[in-house]
């Protein structure tokens, strides 16, 4: 065992912790994300392959092969992993390194769903719009597919020794953490605020209020309460177990919006750079409150103020984008209050009480 510049134990796979399982070194974690990374980009390939190519016909296609191939190489590695532990003398459980059960378990489930999509395909056909995030096939995909990539993110979580980890101890668990939650967005496309462009934004909250309002206005609204949940979750989550390195945040939103404008082929450039700014406004917020269980107050205050800046840069963006407002001023000037509202009730369901 080696005492890291983080003034951190790492345990490298394979040398038995205090409990008898080995835990995972930084750079097996790294390797991992950096594999799930190659994973995750082929599958948003594959999401806008499947709505921008309409002739698109066939299971083989090169959007497939990044995305398959991804899976076999992080399941290699991974497998590899457990490999290097037996032939330390680890036998059963006590060759998965602390995290990685249930990566280990959900590899076998993703290749038997990506045999049943291959199937379905053949036989149903090749989904082109909503329908293709609906599909059981691809439902079991994503669900074990988060499993393998937050794997370095349980690997940090379980070491009880971390606590206020520096951003490169951080950073696979914080990649995991991000890709994790750009999959989950991915799958709740139909209400992502993200993928809007800045026109579309100022069209939705432009309507006249005699005639009964904008469709439009009701699909954003929806979204950005589905978009802000989806975003803020994690931050919360990871704030209750860790104090949060400066860059968490906008390692979030780098991730989720690169992966999200690729998809939208790049139509919603002036949202992305929004996001990422209000990223860097929230890792100050991080740094400023250092919210944690036991610091409820500021727990909650950061819950309001992450969600709250978020929509409102992101309205500014799109006005500087556009050069205008939108006309109903109670839409977009209450819609960050609204998220911020719902950044407070995130914050009380996950931490009811001070933890003392």
């Amino acid at each position: 065992m080696t005492l890291g510049r983080d003034a951190e134990i790492d345990v490298v796979a394979g040398e038995p912790k205090a409990g008898g399982r080995p835990r995972a070194d930084y750079r097996t974690d790294l390797i991992t994300v950096l594999l799930g990374t190659w994973f995750s980009v082929g599958l948003f390939l594959d999401a806008w392959a499947h709505s921008n190519v309409p002739e698109l016909e066939s299971f083989f296609t090169p959007w497939h092969a990044v995305f398959y191939s991804g899976f076999a190489a992080t399941g290699a590695w991974i497998l590899w992993v457990l490999w290097r532990n037996y032939q330390q003398g680890l036998r059963g459980l006590d060759a998965v390194p602390v995290g990685y059960g249930p990566a280990v378990l959900a590899l076998p489930v993703f290749a038997a769903a990506g045999v049943g999509d291959y199937l379905w395909h053949t036989f149903i056909g090749i989904e082109q719009g909503i329908d293709i995030l609906f599909s059981p096939t691809h439902l079991v995909l994503i669900a074990t597919m988060v499993l393998i990539l937050t794997t370095p993110l349980r690997t940090l979580w379980s070491d009880r020794s971390v606590v206020a980890p520096t951003f490169r101890r951080f950073l696979p668990a914080g990649l995991a953490l991000a890709f994790a939650t750009s999959l989950v967005l991915l799958f709740a496309s139909f209400a992502d605020a993200s993928g809007y462009t800045g026109a579309q934004v100022i069209r939705a909250f432009t309507f006249d209020k005699a005639e009964g309002g904008s469709g439009r206005a009701s699909d954003l609204a929806a979204s950005i309460v589905v978009t802000n949940i989806i975003m803020i979750m994690p931050l919360l989550l990871a704030a209750r177990r860790f104090r949060l390195p400066f860059g968490t945040a906008t390692t979030l939103a780098v991730v989720v919006m690169g992966l999200s404008t690729a998809t939208a082929a790049y139509t919603n450039m002036s949202t992305a750079i929004g996001f990422i700014v209000s990223g860097v406004v929230i890792d100050v917020l991080l740094v400023k409150l250092n919210p944690a269980e036991d610091r409820l107050k500021e727990y909650r205050i950061f819950a309001m103020a992450a969600s709250f800046v978020t929509w409102a840069v992101y309205f500014a963006s799109a006005i500087i984008d556009q050069g205008t407002t939108p006309s109903v001023t109670e839409m977009w000037t209450g819609a960050p209050i609204m998220a911020a509202l719902h950044g407070l009730l995130m914050a009380v369901l996950l931490v009811p009480t001070a933890r003392r």
